[in-house]
């Protein structure tokens, strides 16, 4: 059955068009400049925006329950539901420094839930444990250690999706990464210390990307450039930005922007349970998180992940950033599709991409979503 969607602005790597697009089998068939022609179930847009659903490579929590604290098919999918309200649909459930049990558990789970049809689950992100205990952040620098051979086999267990992993490349070698890469994960530096010539070393093992630049890493200073540095310098890397005004200033952010290529540059949220709740206090590994003028925060005033979604993210990138809402949505679908190495199947609306959308009104904000040619009420 074709199902069609009518009377949209869709947007196409061409920009925007007034026109519909034809769904078969989760995927898209055709994109086409005014009404629909062919017999099938209809949807009119209403004259509304229809973009690529947004990719999250970033979601720590959502819903009201944090993925470290039950790694299971139900909570990855309780998430899920969560940020779609906000027009994500793919995304990385986030597992942040833990025990080596809880990281082979988070694992499972998610192999479990892409294997159930959990909708929207595109692998794991393992941020931690192999961090930097001076650029702990919020992590519990109890359970940091060394990545050596011994943890290699876990870390490349996942059997179906994408896995990233990000870590400090001070705490392990550029042979090491290399060793990672080989084996088919994503491996991106944050939570790091590290000079220049320590991530240029770990660039060339193949580090690809940097998460929540700026944040929880070595600065670029007169003599030192630093993390940031090299993450700026090396023009094929990803960067995250987390874009809610209070972990990066719009300033600084917009000095990257002029530093790098745009489409290296991609928004993550960073989320934490109270995303898609009411919710203003939740408990992160036994330590009391609050949520204070739209941002997480300890007893200590320690940022602790945000309480953003990637609709708002994109409206920030807009209203503080500078960039037009186009640019601003690649960030939030291209970009990461493209770190992932699913630019061919997601991230875009063309023939052949599976049918992950998001329907927008005027004021970017989300009306409904489709992943794989499925709203939220057929799931």
């Amino acid at each position: 059955m074709i199902t069609a969607l009518e009377n949209g602005r869709i947007l196409t790597g061409a920009g925007f068009i007034d026109g519909s697009l034809l769904i078969e089998d989760g995927v898209i068939a055709a994109v086409v400049e005014g009404p629909a022609t062919v017999a099938g179930r209809r949807h009119d847009l209403g004259g509304r925006r229809l973009v690529p659903g947004f990719i999250d490579t970033q979601v720590n929590g959502g819903g009201g329950i944090l993925f470290n604290d039950a790694p299971t098919v139900e909570t990855i999918s309780r998430i899920g539901a969560a940020h779609r309200r906000f027009g994500t649909t793919g995304f990385l459930p986030t597992l942040i420094s833990d025990d080596l049990d809880t990281v082979a558990r988070a694992i499972a789970a998610v192999d479990a839930a892409i294997l159930a049809g959990a909708p929207g689950v595109l692998g794991i992100h393992i941020e931690g444990p192999f961090l930097n205990s001076r650029r702990k952040g919020v992590h519990d620098a109890s359970k940091f250690r060394i990545l050596d051979e011994a943890v290699l086999p876990l870390l490349g267990s996942l059997k179906h999706g994408r896995t990233l992993i990000t870590l400090a490349p001070e705490t392990t070698t550029p042979a090491m990464i290399a060793k990672l890469v080989a084996g088919g994960s994503i491996v991106a530096a944050g939570h790091t210390n590290a000079s220049y010539r320590t991530i240029r070393a770990s660039l060339d093992a193949g580090l690809s990307g940097f998460t929540h630049l700026f944040n929880a890493m070595s600065p670029l200073t007169s003599r030192e450039a630093g993390v940031v540095g090299a993450a700026l310098d090396d023009q094929d890397s990803w960067c995250g930005l987390i874009v809610d005004g209070r972990h990066v200033d719009p300033v600084v952010m917009r000095i990257a922007l002029r530093a790098k290529r745009h489409d290296r540059f991609m928004l993550v949220t960073d989320a934490m349970p109270n995303v898609g709740t009411d919710d203003q206090v939740f408990m992160l590994q036994g330590r009391q998180i609050r949520v204070e003028n739209g941002v997480c925060v300890d007893d200590h005033g320690t940022l602790a992940g945000s309480a953003l979604d990637m609709a708002a993210a994109v409206r920030n990138a807009v209203a503080m950033l500078g960039l037009d809402l186009v640019e601003a949505i690649r960030m939030a679908s291209r970009s990461p599709a493209d770190f992932l190495g699913l630019g061919e199947s997601h991230g875009e609306i063309a023939v052949g991409c599976r049918a992950d959308l998001a329907l927008l009104d005027d004021e970017t904000r989300v009306v409904e979503t489709w992943i794989g040619g499925r709203t939220s009420s057929e799931a």
